[in-house]
């Protein structure tokens, strides 16, 4: 059913912004801060640093927003993979508020970084969390509770089920939860803005720049290139997925997990406004989850499912049809014009492992949950960098465990796991 190596099928996104390509490395490079990875990760650290006044280059081994933060469903959600609750249990609720209140910030800083920097990304606020099943309903008061009285967030709003037409047109939803500060978005082209706004505040940016190694040296980082070698100052990681060898130690901590999308054709605006009357994008609380939006083209993308062995469907509309079918049972037959997937970086916990070494700093784990903590994560990293280490340090607390079995048995085994949530899903 999988090819483990399927090639790298263009996304819907790609179709709507064109990007100019930046030079590869050509020479060795000296350099205050290098960043390796042109993701959400890579790309907010290095502005922030740029900003900052900090010599930066960031060099990507393939094109700006290649992987997950260029292909995924662009949904802006607050919170992180984990939830809130193993975050207290780890950290106490004083710093455990401090990371949600850089949430809060990172969300703020999504909706105001094209403004500020000149640049559009399909920004449309408001994310519907709903529940399937009468017992999950239960999710929906707890966390609008708990967010208004543990972490001071009182902006979330219940939707019973006779107010849901108003939201969403599918009968399979029994209630919801607005969050006026989530929101939607272009992720290819805030990715291309982002990278933008990297050189206009002096950074400069290596495309096709594969990082082979790097060694520590003295209070300098020399990293290895297919092209050369850079020192430079402080070296972040922020390759997520794709860490591989660079780093065994990080690569372990975390297992690629291969999801997918697709993009209905073109609907009338009218059929499209009847999926979804307020353009609010949507998810609900299964443990594998469904999600999907309206595109300003009125197509739906609509994405749900994983695979734990790495690979992707043959046919990812055919994978997912079935899924969107269900929501929408009006759009039986409708034309499916993209279908593409990607790989995620998914921890044993499901918490951002965010971290640094001596001059070394990395952010990976988002496990599927990335735009805003990304943004929040790249905060804490460039700060530090900046001398001011409060967030990293909390980040630094959170226990990672390798996964168990390595890197061939632990897909099997995480994928065994995941049929039992499934099928508890289902039941």
């Amino acid at each position: 059913m999988f090819e483990r190596d399927r090639q790298h099928v263009a996304s819907y996104y790609a179709t709507t912004c064109s990007a100019p390509s930046r030079p590869a490395q050509a020479g060795d490079v000296d350099t205050g801060i290098l960043v390796i990875g042109a993701g959400f990760s890579g790309l907010h650290t290095a502005l922030r640093l740029a900003l900052a006044g900090q010599r930066v280059t960031l060099i990507e081994s393939s094109r700006i927003g290649w992987a997950a933060s260029g292909r995924n469903g662009g949904m802006a959600i607050l919170g992180w993979s984990c939830d809130m609750e193993p975050l207290e249990a780890a950290l106490g609720h004083q710093d455990a508020r401090h990371l949600w209140d850089l949430m809060r910030w990172a969300a703020a800083e999504v909706r105001a970084l094209p403004g500020r920097h000149g640049f559009d990304c399909d920004y449309r606020a408001g994310h519907l969390w709903t529940a399937v099943l009468p017992r999950r309903i239960k999710l929906l008061h707890e966390w609008q509770q708990d967010a208004a009285q543990k972490w001071g967030y009182d902006r979330l709003q219940f939707i019973d089920r006779a107010a849901l037409p108003d939201w969403v047109g599918s009968t399979r939803y029994l209630a919801g939860l607005l969050d006026p500060e989530g929101a939607h978005l272009n992720p290819l082209k805030l990715a291309l803005g982002l990278a933008a706004a990297v050189e206009q505040a002096g950074g400069q940016i290596f495309e096709q720049t594969r990082a082979l190694s790097y060694q520590e040296a003295g209070d300098r980082v020399q990293v290895t290139t297919e092209h050369g070698s850079i020192r430079c100052d402080a070296l972040v990681l922020a390759c997520n997925a794709y860490i591989d060898r660079l780093d065994p130690a990080l690569s372990r901590r975390i297992l690629p997990v291969g999801t997918f999308v697709v993009a209905t054709e073109a609907l009338e605006p009218e059929r499209a406004r009847a999926l979804l009357p307020a353009n609010a994008c949507v998810t609900d609380n299964q443990f594998v989850l469904d999600y999907f939006r309206l595109t300003p083209d009125h197509r739906l993308l609509f994405g749900g499912g994983c695979t734990y062995l790495g690979g992707m469907p043959r046919d990812i509309g055919a994978a997912i049809r079935p899924r969107l079918e269900r929501v929408f049972p009006a759009l039986r037959g409708v034309r499916l014009e993209y279908g593409w997937g990607g790989h995620i970086d998914v921890s044993m916990n499901r918490a951002p492992a965010i971290g640094s070494r001596g001059n070394v700093h990395w952010m990976l784990g988002y496990s599927g949950h990335g735009v805003l903590p990304t943004c929040a994560a790249a905060r804490a990293v460039a700060d530090a960098i900046g001398g001011q280490r409060h967030s990293l340090d909390i980040f630094k607390r959170l226990q990672h465990r390798a996964f168990p079995g390595g890197a061939w048995l632990a897909p099997s085994l995480e994928a065994a796991g995941k049929f039992w949530y499934r099928l508890r899903d289902a039941i």
